[in-house]
């Protein structure tokens, strides 16, 4: 498995044991947003001053990523959800292959370290095996905006040109609305010479507020979440305090569980429009959807099945492809489930079938024949929402199942078993052996130390 965590010894011998055919009932407070988080830590090596982030969710991506940071020279002090960075007395020494193995984020870090110093050396980044995702696009930006970059034994060697001490801004055209590389050269950009405009840019809300953390820093970027975005770059970056954004992938993952097994619950807080396409779909689905300010209530009734296409936002996204996938075995009709953004994420397909459902796969389409019961089994999760997609099925089953795997789901889903047993879903980790040290976070089954969540 390429997925790999600092804490691999002891996930892999942990499981979650569901007992099937549950329902949800209650209100779920949504956590903050991994893949917005990631990405603001990285920002932080753009300043001298402090940046204070609040509501960071706890998870093992989070914890590579602050280490990674450490590594360079950021004195990182966590509290519960809330990190304190101050990245003054950073250096620009290569980053050791062990910290960046398995975290794509931490590519994340050549866009600053190259804007801010004039050079970097950050090794190619890992992540889950779900398909090619080239960093051709990053390369690219960054050499039109004045950068030398050579690539050697597997580390990414960049420079700025010549005896010039910043990059210059450049009008830049993406190929694809990559949210990985519109994030890496926003923050390139943004201490640049002059001005950036990137076109076919990423809109998604994670990048949105990439640009919403840097503009309280002093940087001056204008139409995010626009296919089109500028950057007049700036001397120089202050400290801030700023607040992640909540998780849309899970709130989605949450509410797609309350859909399969015709449950209403509450999750809180979320942005609604950042959840469009999920509750569009699922509204087609049959479940009817409440908005009142920061919260979405869904109460489903018969279960109809939909196609969907996964799509850049504000399309269906491809990271609850998975959880639907999940849903729609049990759906009364035929849908078909077409994956456009990653060629290899459809290792759940297998498994569902495993479990009783009607699946077949020609390449990224899943033609699904909802069937009335799938069946519980003792699984293993290949990548981080498949893993989700499996428990979803491991709810919805009749009988039992142990879902194995968790070094992927503990990568992206903050106390999601303690979430799910305080809803009143029967389900709990199994240890075969601990090994906990004092650095690593504690994956808490306790529900009493999750006071975010209660039931209604």
């Amino acid at each position: 498995m390429i997925c790999v965590s600092k804490k691999k010894s002891y996930l892999k011998s942990q499981n979650l044991k569901i007992f099937g055919q549950g329902k949800l009932n209650g209100i779920v407070e949504i956590s903050g947003a991994k893949n917005s988080a990631l990405v603001l830590l990285a920002a932080s090596l753009l300043t001298n001053e402090k940046i204070v982030l609040h509501n960071v969710p706890r998870l093992t991506d989070i914890e590579k990523m602050c280490n990674i940071l450490r590594n360079l020279g950021v004195n990182v002090i966590e509290k519960n959800n809330k990190l304190e960075l101050d990245s003054q007395n950073i250096s620009i020494e290569e980053l050791p292959y062990e910290l960046v193995k398995g975290l794509r984020a931490s590519f994340f870090c050549i866009g600053p370290l190259l804007s801010k110093f004039g050079e970097a050396k950050v090794p190619l980044p890992g992540g889950c095996n779900i398909g090619s995702r080239p960093i051709d696009e990053h390369i690219n930006g960054l050499k039109a905006l004045g950068a030398e970059i050579l690539i050697e034994e597997g580390i990414v060697k960049a420079k700025i040109k010549g005896e010039k001490s910043k990059l210059i801004g450049t009008h830049l055209k993406l190929n694809c609305p990559s949210v990985g590389a519109t994030e890496t050269l926003i923050m390139a950009a943004s201490l640049a010479e002059g001005r950036t405009t990137i076109e076919n840019a990423a809109r998604e809300p994670e990048v949105q507020d990439l640009c919403q953390m840097l503009n309280k820093m002093g940087a001056k970027i204008y139409d995010s979440g626009k296919e089109k975005i500028i950057i007049d770059g700036v001397n120089k970056l202050g400290g801030c305090i700023h607040k992640v954004i909540p998780d849309r992938i899970e709130a989605g993952t949450f509410l797609i569980t309350a859909a399969a097994t015709s449950s209403s619950i509450t999750i809180s807080p979320v942005i609604p429009n950042h959840l469009e396409a999920v509750t569009n779909t699922l509204q087609k689905s049959g479940s009817k959807i409440t908005i009142k300010g920061n919260s979405i209530t869904i109460n489903p009734k018969e279960l109809k099945a939909v196609n969907i296409n996964t799509a850049p936002f504000p399309g269906f996204p491809t990271d609850l492809q998975a959880p639907f996938t999940a849903l729609m075995t049990i759906a009364n009709g035929e849908s078909k489930i077409t994956e456009t953004i990653f060629e290899n994420r459809m290792n759940h397909v297998h498994l569902l079938n495993k479990m009783g459902a009607n699946i077949k796969l020609n390449k990224n389409v899943a033609s699904i024949k909802g069937v009335n019961t799938i069946y519980g089994m003792d699984l293993i999760a290949s990548d981080l929402r498949s893993s989700a997609a499996l428990i979803i099925a491991g709810i919805i089953a009749k009988g039992s199942s142990r879902i194995y795997g968790l070094e992927h789901l503990d990568r992206g889903y903050e106390n999601f078993e303690s979430k799910l047993k305080i809803l009143g879903i029967k389900i709990k980790r199994e240890f075969v052996e601990r090994g906990f040290t004092n650095k690593e976070y504690k994956i808490s089954s306790n529900t009493d130390e999750i006071p975010k969540t209660r039931a209604a």
